[in-house]
């Protein structure tokens, strides 16, 4: 079971390339996700601007529309009722005549309501006529009639509701212009379907919402296009960097291998030239001591101090190329007698002027900072021997606030520059010294001219353990 966790817990961990997309992705989605919805929201908002000033438009043409049929109806029974009495039946029946001949188009007619709700004009619907309708409402519940004659009694208006269309039998909206024809008390008046201008704007409503949908699809396509451009962006960053990473590993993997070959050659040389003529030469001693002593010459003692002595130059020797290896001074007594121990032996091997400064650290290095100077130092003397040609040379070690700081410098020739006027770091010691202050986030830094060489290496203060005497007391 917890095996079964462990494994669900690292399927659900995030690598980093995830969290390096996921970092480049999600701004970019959100963005977009913005920005849809803003554009969506903008477009919809100008498109039902746009079809409302349309669909007033068109109610407004057919508003104009009515009134010149009511405009022509009047011309037309204007002498008629003009000169007629309010009780004129003859003169009503011929207005209601001309009204009822006056059609146009398949559903365009003129209708005529007294005010008491009665029909007297319908010649499209004539089941209407003769027939009081006051209180006839339509399908949703508008009054019709009553409406009608109310905006007759005013002087007219306009009236829309649900009618049914004389040509198909079917429910449409109409818009209705009505007048009074006070002394006779009548509400005269026609109407007009628009149905044709709800579709334009239906059909308008519809493109409208095809182009927001079309506009939202090209938004995620791009979004997709972009997220996949990053996706492969970072899949070829990805593999290029795994590639250098390679590159460099094997690098580094082959410079470890030079490194241990330079070691080994070294040792090999150490113990060739010094202790292999040391002991022959102590074989050659002991062999005339033998023979000596078979013929009993007295210089047989002198053979075998001479032997003692060559014995103990190697076991001297072995000494100094095991504190090469691994100065035993380092973990006793601390870098600063450590330091101090190497510069002393480089000032006897080379016989270069070495001067050591140090101050007394409150605070201990751990173990890999001390073996890093060291080693740092150590490099640093050999490069100085082999290719300086230096006569004085410095090491200071000391620490402060911001850590400890070890620095080298001599008067010899200086490191050969690179085009660019830096010292030339390519060689295997100054690579070596840049690597142990990067795996100590410390800094290493070079300075070189013909007058000499400064090197200077730092190490931060996390790599500082506490005073002794304070460890003891919280012990």
């Amino acid at each position: 079971m917890e095996g079964q966790t462990i494994r669900t817990k690292r399927r659900l961990r995030v690598s980093y390339a995830q969290k390096l997309f996921l970092l480049a992705t999600l701004p970019l989605v959100l963005a977009v996700a913005a920005i849809t919805v803003l554009v969506a929201n903008q477009s919809r908002q100008l498109a039902q601007r746009e079809i409302a000033a349309l669909e007033g438009q068109l109610i407004a043409a057919k508003k104009d529309e009515l009134k010149n049929y009511i405009s022509l109806a009047r011309t037309a029974y204007a002498s008629v009722y003009g000169r007629a009495l309010p009780d004129d039946e003859a003169a009503k029946e011929k207005v209601i005549q001309i009204l009822a001949a006056m059609l146009y188009g398949q559903d365009g007619y003129f209708f005529v309501y007294d005010y008491d709700g009665n029909n007297l004009v319908s010649p499209r619907q004539t089941e209407f006529i003769n027939r009081n309708w006051a209180g006839l409402e339509d399908p949703a519940g508008t009054p019709v009639v009553d409406r009608l004659i109310e905006m007759a009694r005013t002087g007219g208006g306009y009236h829309t509701y649900q009618w049914t269309k004389p040509s198909t039998g079917e429910t449409a909206q109409m818009v209705s212009y009505v007048v009074g024809l006070q002394d006779w008390r009548w509400a005269v008046g026609t109407g007009i379907f628009i149905d044709d201008a709800l579709e334009t704007v239906a059909a308008a409503r519809a493109q409208t919402r095809a182009r927001v949908q079309k506009t939202f699809l090209w938004i995620v396509v791009i979004t997709i296009s972009a997220l996949l451009l990053v996706f492969l962006s970072g899949l070829f960053i990805n593999i290029r960097e795994r590639r250098l990473a390679d590159a460099k590993l094997k690098q580094l993997t082959q410079r470890i291998f030079d490194t241990q070959e330079e070691e080994r050659g070294r040792v090999a040389r150490e113990l060739h030239d010094s202790i292999s003529q040391i002991l022959v030469g102590v074989r050659y001693t002991l062999e005339l001591a033998r023979r000596r002593l078979a013929t009993g010459d007295a210089r047989t003692g002198d053979s075998l101090d001479k032997g003692i002595a060559s014995l103990n130059g190697a076991i001297q020797e072995v000494r100094r190329i095991s504190r090469d290896l691994r100065p035993g001074v380092l973990d006793d007594l601390g870098v600063g007698p450590a330091l101090k121990s190497l510069c002393d032996e480089f000032q006897t091997r080379t016989g270069i002027d070495t001067d050591f400064e140090t101050v007394v650290f409150r605070n201990r290095l751990d173990q890999e900072a001390k073996i890093a100077l060291y080693r740092i130092a150590q490099e640093a003397l050999t490069n100085i021997e082999r290719h300086s040609g230096a006569s004085k040379v410095t090491l200071k070690v000391r620490g402060d606030k911001a850590g400890a700081m070890l620095r080298i410098e001599d008067n010899g020739r200086g490191i050969v520059a690179t085009r660019d006027g830096q010292p030339d770091s390519g060689g295997l010691g100054l690579r070596n010294m840049q690597e142990r202050m990067e795996q100590l986030d410390g800094t290493l830094r070079i300075l070189s001219s013909r007058n000499g060489t400064m090197i200077e290496a730092r190490v931060p203060l996390t790599h500082m353990l506490p005073p002794e005497d304070q460890t003891k007391a919280s012990a």
